[in-house]
């Protein structure tokens, strides 16, 4: 998951939007975009990345689908955003926050992911301590 847009429209123009959102930050130009198969997409990257490759094939877009679900869940549970506004302030550090403390278990032994946990939220506990005396 690169970016996460919240907009009430899903035209052309909140398509551009998000790709020069999510291009600002980037010092090159990607070789090729994977989007769902939404219309304004197509028409939004033709004007800003007229030289990129664009796919929108079947599947190809679950990674991106994927990435969203801790979004989804924790939308569930706070049983939708008050607003638009909202829901962007907090999407926008979710993602990082939510990664931080997701070092995928799956790939470390249980000794190693234990070291790693502690090592983060030792980190994440001197992090607020600064914040808070600040």
């Amino acid at each position: 998951m690169l970016d996460i847009l919240v907009q009430p429209r899903r035209n052309k123009r909140a398509a551009k939007k998000f790709f020069r959102k999510l291009l600002k930050g980037l010092q090159y130009v990607p070789r090729g975009i994977i989007t769902d198969q939404l219309g304004s997409y197509a028409a939004a990257k033709k004007e800003i990345l007229p030289s990129v490759e664009h796919r929108r094939d079947r599947w190809l877009n679950n990674r991106a689908e994927n990435s969203h679900q801790p979004t989804r869940e924790r939308e569930r549970r706070m049983r939708g955003f008050k607003s638009p506004g909202h829901a962007q302030r907090f999407l926008s550090v979710f993602g990082v926050i939510a990664s931080f403390f997701r070092p995928g278990r799956h790939l470390l032994a249980a000794v190693n992911y234990r070291e790693i946990m502690r090592r983060r939220f030792t980190q994440w506990r001197e992090l607020i301590s600064l914040q808070t005396a600040i």
